[in-house]
């Protein structure tokens, strides 16, 4: 793991690395994002609708493959969800400008 990927792990998507509170709070869901260039970070989910999780996210990173763009994340069809903090995985699927 080189210090990029250190930097983005267990953080919340949106939060800098140098916040005083970066990872997640007991009383939020969340979804873990897996791979791509926001693999590690977690996705606040708390308070959405079902249809909004099936329909996955676009999210804005400099990280990607076009630095300004989005990355997209999607959820895998069938896969179980929890009722706990963490509540699924977003499953990389590629990039957008």
């Amino acid at each position: 793991m080189n210090g990029d990927e250190q930097l983005l792990n267990g953080r919340v998507y949106g939060h800098d690395h140098d916040d005083p509170n970066p990872g997640p709070l007991p009383h939020r869901t969340y979804a873990e994002l897996v791979g791509g260039p926001l693999d590690g970070l977690l996705l606040d989910i708390h308070g959405w609708r079902t249809e909004e999780v099936d329909d996955g996210v676009a999210l804005a990173t400099e990280l990607g493959q076009f630095p300004g763009g989005r990355s997209l994340y999607d959820p895998r069809p069938g896969e179980a969800r929890t009722a706990g903090p963490l509540s699924c995985r977003f499953y990389y699927s590629g990039d957008t400008p």
